[in-house]
C-alpha cells in the first residue's frame, strides 16, 4: 500500500510539473481577442493589426482586434483587467498605461501595478522636437536660449491636456527650465495643422506623422527622443544635444489580466517578442515608424514601474490636470 501511495504521489508530482509545458503547447485552442483601447486608425491600432497578423503565423489561431475607445484608454484597459485570466483576452497598451496613474489618480477603476501581468514591451515610436522651416531656430539650444531670454513668449502646440504630445512638451519645459505658452488643441490633427501653418512656434511630433513634413520641407527637426530615429538619421538625439532626460515616446506593450497562468504568459511573450524580431517584419515596422523591441516580461514590468514613478513626478510638478 505504501509503495502504491509513493507511486501515486510521484505520478501526481510529475503531472503537476508537466502542466505548464502542456498548457503552453495546447494554448490557444480558439481565437484570441486583442483589446486595443483606442478607435481604429491610430498608431496603437495600426501596430496591433500588424503584429496580430505576424503572430498568427506562429500562434495557430486568429487574433481578433477589439477596439474599446474612450476615457483616455481607461475603458479598454479596464476591459482587460476584468477579463478571465485564461489567455483569450489580451491587451495592447501605449504610454497612457503609465501616465494615467499620475493624471487620473484614484479615478482609474483598476490598479495598474496589481491587476495586470506585463507580457512584453514590443515597440517604441520616438518623438521629434520640431519648429517651422521659417523659424530662426536651427538647434534646440537656440530655441531654449531664446525662451529663457523671452519667458512666456514661445508657443507650443499640444494635442490636448494630458496627451503624449502635451506631456512631452511639459517634460521639455521642466528639463530645460523654460517658460512657454501651451496652446491646447482637441487632437493631434488640428495641433499639427496650426504648427505647419506657422501659428505656433514649436511642437513634438511622432516620427511616422512628422517624417513626411520634415522631408517635404514643411517642418524642421531639432532633436529626437530616445536615440536617433532610423527613419530620420540626420536629426540628432536629445542625448547628443544635452537634453537626454527628455525621453517621451509612444510605447506599445502587451498585457494580460493578473492570474493568467505563467505558461500562457510565457508563450505570448515568446511569440510576440519573436514576431517583432523577425527581419522582414522588423523592416516593415521601421518603415511605419515603429522601433521594434521585444522585451522579457520582467524587463517590461520594471520599465512600467519606472515610468509610472517618473510621470507621477512630472505631472505633479507641472500641475497637469486631465480634461
Amino acid at each position: 500500500m505504501k509503495a502504491l501511495n509513493r507511486r501515486a504521489f510521484v505520478a501526481s508530482a510529475l503531472a503537476l510539473a508537466a502542466t505548464p509545458a502542456l498548457a503552453q503547447q495546447s494554448y490557444p485552442q480558439r481565437p484570441v481577442k486583442l483589446i486595443v483601447p483606442y478607435a481604429p486608425g491610430g498608431g496603437t491600432d495600426v501596430f496591433s493589426r500588424l503584429i496580430a497578423q505576424q503572430m498568427e503565423k506562429e500562434f495557430g489561431q486568429t487574433l481578433v482586434i477589439d477596439n474599446r475607445a474612450g476615457g483616455a484608454s481607461v475603458i479598454g484597459t479596464r476591459a482587460v483587467a476584468e477579463s478571465a485570466p485564461d489567455g483569450y483576452t489580451i491587451g495592447m497598451m501605449d504610454s497612457a498605461f503609465f501616465t494615467n496613474p499620475g493624471l487620473l489618480k484614484d479615478k482609474i477603476p483598476y490598479d495598474t501595478r496589481k491587476d495586470f501581468i506585463t507580457v512584453s514591451l514590443l515597440s517604441r515610436t520616438q518623438l521629434v522636437l520640431c519648429v517651422h522651416p521659417d523659424s530662426p531656430f536651427r538647434t534646440a539650444q537656440a530655441l531654449v536660449a531664446h525662451a529663457k531670454a523671452n519667458p512666456g513668449k514661445l508657443t507650443f502646440a499640444s494635442a490636448g491636456i494630458g496627451t503624449g504630445i502635451h506631456l512631452a512638451g511639459e517634460q521639455f519645459r521642466q528639463v530645460t527650465g523654460i517658460e512657454i505658452v501651451v496652446v491646447p488643441y482637441r487632437g493631434g490633427a488640428p495641433a499639427l495643422a496650426d504648427f505647419l501653418s506657422g501659428k505656433v512656434d514649436f511642437t513634438f511630433g511622432a516620427v511616422p506623422t512628422i517624417k513626411p513634413h520634415i522631408e517635404g520641407g514643411k517642418a524642421r527637426g531639432l532633436g529626437v527622443t530616445r536615440g536617433r530615429a532610423p527613419q530620420l538619421p540626420g536629426i540628432p538625439s536629445m542625448e547628443e544635444i544635452g537634453y537626454g532626460s527628455v525621453d517621451s515616446a509612444s510605447e506599445m506593450g502587451m498585457i494580460v489580466p493578473a492570474a493568467t497562468p505563467p505558461a500562457i504568459v510565457e508563450k505570448l511573450q515568446k511569440v510576440s517578442a519573436e514576431a517583432v524580431k523577425d527581419p522582414a517584419f522588423r523592416a516593415t515596422l521601421l518603415e511605419r515608424g515603429f522601433q521594434p523591441i521585444g522585451s522579457t516580461t520582467e524587463e517590461y514590468r520594471a520599465h512600467v514601474d519606472r515610468e509610472i514613478e517618473k510621470w507621477i513626478k512630472i505631472i505633479a510638478a507641472g500641475n497637469v490636470k486631465a480634461e
